[in-house]
């Protein structure tokens, strides 16, 4: 940890169907706090359009992926359409050795792995405020056909209903001000929270399992 800090490292997953703006608040997150850092995934897929190495992906070949899951270099990953995509290990390393905030942008598969290996990771879906403003939202960008958005809807339900199944937090994001403000909320109570404050720091002995 950082020097007189008493905070331990937060795991912060963030997850939801495009469109929501999850995004959005990620990256404002993250603006807001220098502790944090943004998990930038590391894919096998080729870059898109205006994609940037080392801002949205790192983009790296079949046999460096393959070598990094064979060293354990990575806290969570996935086959998604004969594509790997994954989030690294090194990520994590960091913010335990310096108590700050790591943030994902990852679905609930990904975010699901994450909590399996790390319980405390702390996980939050944002939900749109309606399925109609959600695709309303999907066809303001177009950039996408009718059917194409009919399967983002089809997915995006999906991914909604297991959300809001397993998720530590769900928050509506109607207006990105008053969302990001909850998002906000979240990360202050969890810092506090009994476990990632470290009373080794005052002298004082951790609280037992349980009291």
């Amino acid at each position: 940890m950082s020097p007189g800090s008493l905070h331990r490292g937060l795991l912060l997953v963030l997850s939801a169907p495009s469109g929501t703006g999850k995004t959005t608040l990620a990256g404002r997150l993250v603006q807001a706090h220098p502790e944090a850092e943004f998990s930038i995934s590391m894919t096998t897929r080729e870059p898109r359009g205006a994609e940037r190495e080392g801002v949205d992906y790192h983009f790296v070949d079949a046999l460096t992926f393959q070598r990094m899951i064979e060293r354990d270099e990575f806290v969570e990953w996935a086959e998604v359409h004969g594509n790997f995509y994954g989030s690294a290990q090194s990520v994590v390393d960091r913010v335990f050795a310096t108590g700050g905030i790591a943030v994902f942008d990852v679905d609930v598969q990904g975010g699901r792995s994450i909590q399996r290996r790390y319980p405390e990771a702390v996980l939050v879906f944002v939900l749109p405020p309606s399925m109609a403003e959600l695709e309303r939202r999907l066809r303001e960008r177009g950039t996408e056909s009718d059917d194409a958005i009919r399967r983002r809807m089809l997915a995006a339900r999906s991914e909604l209903e297991q959300g809001a199944q397993v998720y530590d937090y769900l928050v509506v994001n109607d207006s990105v001000e008053q969302a990001y403000a909850e998002l906000e909320a979240i990360v202050s109570a969890e810092r506090c929270r009994r476990g990632r404050v470290d009373l080794a720091t005052l002298g004082l002995e951790a609280p037992k399992h349980g009291s």
